[in-house]
């Protein structure tokens, strides 16, 4: 069952209790968490833009792109990840903001993808010119291509002021050895990773790595790309999840994500703003404990 079937199975209830307009309403403190390097405070919830905001040239997805980005920031968002590697979504972004004149709270993250260092500068360029900014908030090495090399342009544009934050990027399980490499003997400020509950393999080294050397954690792909929707299809959410503000799957499996000590913030992304609020509800309230963790766990493994 994807998403959006899941969505419509839910429509006859009152709206606030599956987006995050309930936590709102009720008064739930937006959590937030700081990046290790300085102190600064993130919203654990984020936004990605891989396949999503790949929209071209079509006015009218743009104007849908648009709403997205102001529910976001409205709910509190403040992350938007993107890379060069996903198409038109750099510019969708920028015009998107454009359009929004730039809402309070945003943070920009964005990636360096190429083999040529000279081509990284240009690429980090055409980000300032997408985005319209002069200075982005996070540039990452999208999976950890010419790395070396790119981290040093990288620090050049940080000392500059240019850049606030460096980092590398992996997803599917993927680079771990060479990810552990990195964060072991560079100073970063991020590393993002795909992390969520039935993709747990960074809880073995990398996340506590991370927490040890002081580096923030973005997890990618924490609704495993929509596939955990089919995993509890037919499934009523446990009533227990109600104890940490949990009225929906997608809540649940976005707070077992970002409630790892090492997590900093998860990236889902969507092209609906229903499924927008009911991904941000997982930016209120309190997250689960390491007991709550395991009950998590536990009941979507028994499934």
């Amino acid at each position: 069952m994807d998403r959006r079937s899941f969505i419509a199975l839910m429509a006859s209830m009152p709206l606030a209790n599956h987006t995050a307009l309930a936590a709102l309403n009720s008064g739930q403190v937006k959590i937030s968490k700081p990046i290790p390097s300085t102190g600064e405070l993130l919203p654990v919830i984020g936004m990605g833009t891989w396949i999503t905001f790949n929209v071209g040239g079509s006015q009218k997805l743009q104007e849908s792109r648009n709403a997205i980005l102001k529910r976001f920031f409205e709910l509190g968002g403040g992350m938007i990840d993107s890379s060069p590697m996903y198409g038109s979504a750099q510019a969708v972004v920028g015009e998107g903001l454009r359009a929004l004149d730039f809402p309070t709270g945003l943070f920009s993250a964005d990636k360096v993808w190429t083999r040529s260092t000279a081509e990284g500068r240009s690429q980090f360029s055409d980000m300032q010119t997408l985005w319209g900014l002069d200075q982005l908030d996070l540039v990452q090495i999208h999976n950890l291509v010419n790395w070396k090399a790119h981290l040093q342009s990288l620090r050049e544009l940080k000392e500059e002021g240019q850049i606030r934050y460096i980092g590398i990027t992996t997803s599917h399980g993927l680079r771990h050895e060479q990810c552990e490499q990195i964060l072991e003997a560079e100073p970063l400020d991020f590393i993002q990773l795909t992390y969520n509950i039935t993709h747990r393999e960074v809880e073995h080294r990398l996340l506590p790595l991370a927490l040890e050397r002081g580096v923030a954690v973005i997890a990618n792909r924490p609704l495993d790309g929509g596939d955990l929707f089919g995993r509890v299809h037919g499934k009523e959410i446990p009533t227990w999840a109600a104890e940490f503000n949990c009225e929906n799957w997608a809540q649940f499996f976005l707070k077992y994500a970002v409630s790892h000590p090492a997590v900093t913030c998860a990236i889902p992304a969507t092209s609906q703003v229903n499924h927008l609020e009911e991904n941000m509800g997982a930016c209120y309230g309190i997250l689960p404990g390491k007991d709550e963790r395991k009950k998590m766990f536990d009941y979507v493994a028994s499934l």
